[in-house]
């Protein structure tokens, strides 16, 4: 297949947590379909690796900062011109009951999960408004439904998929789609530090900290990244250009949506 008949040839695509897990899935995935990509965030020998192997731009940013945004967003127009996909991966998960989620822990929650992903929509907005485009974000089924000991990172995918919702609605008729995708519990780093603390907090081992996360998943078992990766290839393709406003449940039938 020659790079003209690529689904998203020539397209600049902003991934942001691009350099591990669920981000560098997906950047590699739209990579493969065409996308020039730029890479974001906060941990720089991360993204030069993934960078150097997708041959992709990349800028070190702090979602929850504006100025941090603006100047990423800015520097990545100039390398790589108009922004037309964006992906809001970055994320964080923290845990604690209800009586120990102090403000810090709230605020870190919103801030990164929620607000970040504001800042860079609207950040990417001016080229999405003037050539069409799509947004993902990468949200989780802790969005859709509620989980005990962390509320406040319930509570910020929430606002996550509430926003995009409203965004799909505001910018239906200006060529551009706004959807989340929401995984279950997916094999990532980000996991693999919640086993660790479900380890040295209740005293079961690893196998068991794993099952009782995998038992949540109908199908048995994590998710894998490349799965949420090709949920997202696909809300960004020609053929999902009436999908909008959605939130697209990647968690082998554990939270049914429709």
């Amino acid at each position: 297949m020659n790079g003209e008949s690529l689904p998203l040839s020539g397209l600049h695509a902003v991934v942001t947590g691009g350099g591990s897990g669920i981000g560098a899935a997906v950047a590699e995935r739209l990579a493969h379909q065409g996308a020039r990509i730029t890479l974001m965030g906060r941990n720089l020998a991360r993204l030069e690796v993934q960078a150097a192997k997708l041959g992709a731009a990349f800028e070190v940013l702090d979602v929850t900062d504006e100025n941090s945004v603006t100047a990423a967003f800015e520097a990545a127009r100039q390398t790589s011109g108009s922004i037309r996909i964006l992906i809001n991966n970055a994320g964080q998960a923290s845990s604690a009951s209800a009586l120990k989620t102090d403000l810090e822990l709230w605020r870190r929650m919103v801030d990164v999960n929620l607000t970040g992903t504001w800042l860079c929509t609207r950040a990417a907005l001016p080229d999405l408004l003037a050539h069409g485009g799509r947004v993902v974000n990468v949200a989780s089924t802790a969005g859709l439904i509620g989980y005990a000991y962390v509320s406040a990172y319930v509570a910020a995918k929430h606002g996550v998929v509430g926003l995009t919702r409203a965004l799909a609605l505001e910018l239906a008729q200006r060529g551009v789609t706004v959807n989340a995708v929401c995984p279950g519990y997916t094999d990532t780093p980000l996991l693999a530090g919640a086993l660790d603390k479900i380890v040295s907090t209740t005293g079961r081992s690893a196998e068991e900290a794993l099952g009782s996360l995998t038992r949540s998943n109908p199908q048995g078992r994590l998710v894998q990244p490349s799965e949420v990766a090709d949920a997202v290839a696909w809300l960004c393709s020609p053929g999902a250009s009436s999908i909008t406003g959605q939130a697209v449940a990647v968690a082998g039938g554990e939270v049914m949506t429709g």
